[in-house]
Order: C-alpha cells, then sequence, then structure tokens
C-alpha cells in the first residue's frame, strides 16, 4: 500500500513539475523578442527596441480579466520601486484608450501603459512564445539585449513571487 502511494504521490508531482516548466521559459535558451511600436497612455509611443540595455516586464492584460486587474498592483510596485532596474510595460490588447483611461480614474500610472488596440503585437507575442491558446496575463522577461530570457502564461500568485522571479532571471532585488 505504502509503495502504491509513493508511485501515486510521484506521479502527480511528475505531473506538476511538467506543468511548471509549460508555464515558464526554459532559461537556457532565451529567443529574441519581437521589437514593436505601440501608443501609451500618455499619448506618446513606446518601441521596444529603444529601451534595450534595461532589463523590461512586458505584461499583456485586459480590463475584463480579474488575474490581471489582479496583478497589475504587482507591477506597478516593481516599476516604482526598481526604476532605473527595469521596465515595467502592460500592454492592454482588447479595450479602447477611454476604456484604459477611466479605469485608471486619475491614477497616473508610473509603468509604461501600452495599447495594442487590434491585438496585433499580443497575437504575435503568443505566437512565438508557445501561448497559443492566447491566455492572459501574459508575462516576458526581456533582458537588455532583448531577449526572452522567462515566459509565465497566467498571473503571479503575488507581488513576492513576481520580486523573487526578477531576482532569479536579472539578478533584481526589491530596493
Amino acid at each position: 500500500m505504502a509503495s502504491r502511494m509513493s508511485i501515486k504521490a510521484a506521479l502527480i508531482m511528475a505531473i506538476l513539475a511538467l506543468l511548471g516548466s509549460a508555464l515558464s521559459c526554459d532559461s537556457s535558451s532565451p529567443s529574441e523578442a519581437p521589437d514593436f511600436t505601440l501608443p501609451t497612455l500618455t499619448g506618446g509611443n513606446v518601441t521596444l527596441s529603444d529601451l534595450q540595455g534595461t532589463p523590461i516586464v512586458l505584461n499583456f492584460w485586459s480590463i475584463s480579466c480579474s488575474y490581471c486587474r489582479q496583478q497589475l498592483p504587482y507591477l506597478e510596485n516593481v516599476a516604482q520601486q526598481a526604476e532605473g532596474q527595469v521596465k515595467v510595460i502592460a500592454v492592454n490588447m482588447v479595450d479602447n484608450a477611454a476604456s484604459v483611461q477611466d479605469f485608471f480614474g486619475d491614477y497616473e500610472p508610473t509603468m509604461i501603459v501600452a495599447l495594442d488596440g487590434n491585438g496585433e503585437v499580443f497575437v504575435d507575442y503568443c505566437q512565438n512564445f508557445d501561448n497559443s491558446r492566447t491566455f492572459i496575463p501574459f508575462t516576458l522577461l526581456i533582458d537588455g539585449e532583448g531577449m526572452v530570457q522567462y515566459k509565465r502564461i497566467g498571473a503571479f500568485a503575488s507581488e513576492e513571487a513576481l520580486w523573487n522571479t526578477l531576482h532569479d532571471v536579472f539578478g533584481i532585488t526589491i530596493p
């Protein structure tokens, strides 16, 4: 009976390990992040390649996604606390500019809020980084040379989990 339970436990652990590796990118095989230019909530544009030299947290989200809304404060805190060490780009890929502005209200985010109204950039990243079912939130960590070092399909469980990942991938710690 004990050996049957051990086999069952080992099988469950193996399945969980496979699922975990499916949700994050193997850092030993980074791929180049496709360049893009998108309008921002502040009225300008952001071009990914213009930010080269600084690590980037690239997150795709929408207002209707409760997990996305839960994760946005984590991203904003990283943008505030790690300013200069990392740039955070939160790409809304569904909602129009007026809806996104209404969502934030009078608050002016430190993170760059970009608008991918037709979802073209989102679809490109989904195709290039194994998110064929187009789940959100979808977060990628891009190093200063423009290489994707990590991806996460789904929300970070906590702000601490996001900081731990930033530390593991880029060596960034909470200031």
